[in-house]
């Protein structure tokens, strides 16, 4: 029987032993600065890139990973007796899985599954780790996809921007474009919904950002087994920290994870970001 080769994109995030844990592969989203190209996560980390943010005049911006890192890595996984199924970033965010579907057409006929996430982050990485909770345990490929199809509707992620500027200028900003303009003080409590940045309302401290992001997530959850959670940050350890510690005191979870954000999903969602994924029921 074929092993299942579990590839997933830089922007899940997933914390560096998890990655060990189960085999995971990475493929770098690509981050453009001035004159200068990093491989998300590789050449740049995000300790470095939020320091170099905050005194840059330039924005960074950035692309999705190439059908050739895709070709690549499917090339040496198929040779290892591998099928592959790849669980990346959705359309609506990014060009990734036309890269991939590109990459594809060099080995036609090959046991390769292109998964849709339907979100980033830790709501992506969760369902990545689910797939390879799965492949470790022997199921096939069709079964692997399955379960990402199932994940997919159980997962969400709720978060907290210090400014919609960042999620503005990169053209991402989806239904939360009302909240533009309103005063400092009043913080934006978004999510991801059908792939797209939506708002779903604004509260006036970041204190009480973060037990609304709690509370959110605990009425999703509700009389749903098994809880797995994933808090994420962009430079804003010490909230994320406080926001872990209060999710683990209101939701019984099976699992709990602390992540940073990626150099990539750091230039859209601007440092000070945290939020928490979930995925029940898997």
């Amino acid at each position: 029987m074929s092993k299942i080769a579990i590839i997933t994109d830089s922007t899940a995030y997933i914390p560096s032993d998890l990655l060990r844990k189960y085999n995971i592969h990475v493929v770098p989203q690509v981050l453009i600065w001035g004159n200068e190209t990093f491989n998300d996560g590789i050449d740049i980390k995000p300790n470095d890139f939020y320091a170099r943010l905050e005194k840059s005049k330039i924005m960074p911006s950035t692309a999705q990973v190439t059908p050739q890192s895709f070709s690549h890595i499917f090339k040496q996984l198929l040779e290892q007796g591998n099928e592959i199924a790849a669980i990346l970033l959705p359309p609506s965010l990014s060009g990734t899985v036309a890269s991939a579907q590109q990459a594809c057409e060099d080995f036609p006929d090959a046991p390769i599954a292109i998964i849709e996430s339907n979100s980033t982050s830790m709501a992506m990485g969760l369902q990545v780790l689910a797939a390879a909770r799965l492949a470790e345990n022997g199921a096939n490929l069709e079964e692997v996809k399955e379960i990402v199809n199932n994940a997919r509707e159980q997962t969400g992620v709720v978060f907290a921007v210090n400014t919609l500027e960042f999620l503005h200028r990169g053209g991402r900003i989806g239904g939360a474009s009302r909240y533009l303009g309103t005063a400092l003080n009043i913080k934006p409590i978004l999510e991801i919904t059908g792939g797209k940045v939506q708002a779903i309302e604004r509260v006036r401290t970041r204190k009480k950002s973060l037990l609304r992001l709690v509370e959110l997530v605990e009425e999703r959850v509700k009389d749903k087994h098994p809880v797995r959670l994933a808090v994420l940050h962009a430079r804003a350890e010490e909230d994320a920290r406080e926001l872990q510690k209060f999710a683990e005191s209101r939701i019984e979870t099976e699992e709990s994870i602390f992540s940073e954000v990626s150099p990539v999903i750091g230039t859209h969602a601007g440092p000070g970001t945290v939020g928490l994924a979930y995925m029940y029921g898997i």
